[in-house]
């Protein structure tokens, strides 16, 4: 009990003289005509510059008190208007009651008449007026022609702004009225933190030339930034807009710090121009977002922020990333009519829109192409989301292209699993070729020896590694629970398989969502196999007796295929994102094996029965267009079948183009006639051929009607509303 009584005491006689002090420090002193004078008569100085010192004052501007406003805006307005070094203003821990209006302490400096700028002005403040000079003259050159009743010339005003050359705090000053501060140009840095607006304050038209800082302040009514343009660095940090907020047609010219403000009501940002970045991470938004008609030059950044209502950027410009991670969306977001530059793009990883009424809105067939999240893990839900989100809208497109991006994180997932180095079983030498320091590799065998690895994260917790090795390695790097040798080989194979069939489909039909893709892949594996059929029919031998093609027959031939190869290509260029890629892929699958059927046959050399006859007969009976699915390449066994299939005719000058028919019957089940290979004195080569061809055409169906089921809309929504 001593011992707690000893403890109270010494906190009592520690605590109890700084409360005093403190009370002292925030005491505001009533600001009378005669302090006033005493304070402008002794400026004091600040930062490389004088201020006339009204801090922790009580300022009486109210109507009832109008001697002592006019006399308080009379005298500081001359103080601050002397030529010479400028004076600054310092209202910091003040408390105005009343309104307050800068237009009565700044210089008045006619903005359209460059030779009308006061002397009093140096020549770089008059270098920073006249830069405004000429936009705001056009500004008013067209509000004025749009006017019904235009005013006569010799009634307008010129216009004219208020300007502070010295700095001006205001930080943690309470204004109980109106604060105005329209019209005003700062040619020096605005300290404005803590700043309590209860009553609103309007802004509109204001420049601010050098850093100014709002950090933590409190608008408590609606609060104006209309046509404002800030030159250089905004501060808005945890600024508190009770009121509704208007930022429309302001300008920053440099980054706009937002970062975990709180905006009550509605905040107006259209036709904003952002020339830096935007910063809006941790904002709370209560009420509807909108950023319409904005220009974002550089990044916007709207990390972990809360939307509430709706956030609306319709036909803005966005010319560099637009980070949204962690964001939560509980109503719609809107980017309709929104322009991306080459590099920009909408980076949602860990975006929430869970909610009922929560949705996505872009033009169709667009905005699914600027959404991106860097990796699968932890974001495979928000995919689904996304998913679904645009296949209720009807925007196959985009839903489809999401998925194609899916399955493109799924495929560097099982890459990395595949060739990725285990950082539970790599050497040391290893680690370090992969791009640890010799240092970290050791804190990795270190650690692992107490406790596996069980994710990439898990490195982060080790004081040699640092973010910036973690993001250089982490696309080569693995974290897999330890397994025996044989099980290793086994889930090794199976991850492969996985991988190639994946990427089969990726980069032959972008995952099922693009039709003219894989269209394109069937045109030239069709103009490919024909040739090859041509070849193998008609070019057989040159001694003893020549059985060869003529020239007329070569040159239509290689013409048809060029054509339909081109078709091909151009489809696929335009279609795929990776082009070369998917050329090399489909080479590898469609081109060796009869290549060497080809080789193999020609080295053996072909002298049996029937050689002056085509290995390729034409059910004679019909000419018609025909879907045959279940068609096989040999002619039927039974004798009155076989009566009906004849060869074809070697002799007639469009004989070639029975060669590209087959190439389509046996490829797609589509063609004029049904043409097949005989069953008699046929060589195993040229049947291998043709069924290597058939088996192809048959894997290619499946993902043609695959690829349609994707992206036609109705057999779509059939498909996944059923």
């Amino acid at each position: 009990m001593r011992s707690f009584f000893a403890g109270l005491l010494a906190i009592l006689i520690l605590v109890v003289p700084v409360l005093p002090a403190q009370a002292a420090q925030l005491e505001r002193i009533p600001l009378t005509l005669e302090v006033l004078q005493e304070r402008l008569r002794a400026p004091i100085p600040s930062e490389g510059t004088r201020m006339v010192d009204l801090r922790r004052m009580t300022i009486d501007l109210r109507p009832e008190n109008a001697v002592f406003r006019d006399q308080f805006y009379r005298l500081v307005r001359a103080q601050l208007q002397k030529p010479g070094v400028p004076l600054g203003l310092d209202l910091s821990n003040s408390l105005i009651e009343g309104d307050f209006t800068t237009s009565k302490l700044g210089l008045r400096a006619p903005i359209y008449d460059g030779e009308a700028l006061s002397k009093l002005f140096t020549s770089a403040e008059q270098e920073q007026l006249k830069r405004d000079r000429r936009r705001l003259y056009r500004l008013s050159t067209l509000s004025q022609s749009l006017l019904i009743t235009p005013k006569s010339s010799d009634t307008t005003t010129p216009l004219q702004l208020t300007v502070f050359r010295a700095p001006i705090k205001l930080v943690q000053t309470r204004v109980n009225g109106f604060a105005d501060f329209s019209n005003t140009f700062f040619l020096n840095r605005v300290e404005a933190q803590g700043t309590q607006l209860p009553a609103g304050a309007d802004f509109s038209q204001t420049r601010f030339s050098l850093p100014m800082n709002f950090a933590s302040a409190n608008f408590g009514r609606e609060v104006q930034f209309r046509n404002a343009i800030f030159f250089s660095k905004a501060e808005f940090n945890q600024v508190q807009f009770r009121g509704t907020v208007n930022f429309q047609g302001a300008e920053f010219q440099n980054t706009a710090n937002f970062n975990q403000a709180a905006f009550y009501q509605s905040a107006n940002f259209t036709k904003v121009q952002w020339q830096g970045n935007a910063d809006f991470a941790q904002t709370r938004w209560r009420d509807q977002a909108i950023f319409s008609k904005d220009k974002f030059s550089r990044s916007l950044f709207l990390t972990d922020a809360t939307f509430d209502q709706a956030v609306i950027f319709r036909e803005s410009q966005f010319g560099g990333l637009a980070n949204l991670r962690g964001a939560t969306i509980l109503d719609r977001a809107d980017f309709s009519y929104c322009s991306f530059t080459k590099g920009a793009y909408l980076n949602v990883p860990g975006l929430r829109f869970d909610s009922d009424k929560a949705k996505i809105l872009g033009d169709p067939g667009q905005i699914g192409r600027f959404i991106t999240v860097p990796t699968l893990q932890g974001n495979e839900n928000l995919l689904r989301e996304l998913v679904r989100n645009f296949r209720k809208l009807e925007q196959i497109s985009d839903a489809n292209q999401i998925d194609y991006m899916a399955q493109n994180l799924r495929s560097r997932q099982l890459q990395r699993q595949l060739f990725g180095i285990d950082l539970n079983t790599a050497s040391q030498f290893r680690l370090i070729k992969v791009g640890f320091s010799e240092v970290q590799a050791n804190a990795i065998l270190q650690r692992r020896e107490a406790q596996p690895f069980r994710n990439l994260p898990e490195l982060l917790t080790l004081d040699p590694v640092g973010i910036a090795t973690y993001i250089n390695v982490r696309d080569r790097v693995i974290a897999a629970d330890p397994v025996p040798p044989v099980r290793n080989f086994w889930r090794k194979l199976s991850i492969g398989i996985r991988w190639l069939s994946l990427n089969s489909l990726l980069l032959l039909t972008r995952n099922g969502t693009s039709f003219w893709l894989i269209f394109g892949v069937g045109l030239i594996t069709v103009a490919y196999f024909s040739v090859l059929f041509w070849l193998v029919d008609r070019a057989r031998r040159r001694h003893p007796k020549a059985i060869l093609p003529r020239v007329s027959e070569m040159i239509s031939v290689v013409s048809f295929s060029i054509v339909l190869f081109l078709l091909g290509l151009t489809a696929i260029f335009q279609s795929a994102d990776r082009p070369l890629i998917t050329l090399v892929w489909w080479s590898i699958v469609v081109v060796p094996v009869p290549l060497a059927l080809l080789g193999l046959l020609y080295r053996r050399g072909r002298y049996h029965a029937l050689m002056d006859t085509s290995y390729f007969c034409e059910e004679g009976t019909l000419r018609q267009l025909r879907i045959l699915i279940g068609r096989l390449p040999t002619i039927p066994r039974f004798p009155l079948f076989r009566e009906r299939y004849m060869p074809i005719l070697w002799e007639r000058r469009w004989n070639w183009l029975n060669y590209f028919d087959f190439s389509f019957n046996n490829f797609l089940r589509f063609g004029f006639n049904d043409i097949r290979v005989r069953d008699e004195h046929l060589p195993s080569f040229v049947s291998i051929l043709v069924w290597y061809q058939w088996t192809l055409g048959t894997l290619y169906i499946a993902l043609l009607l695959w690829t349609l089921s994707r992206t036609i809309p109705g057999l779509n929504l059939l498909i996944y509303f059923k």
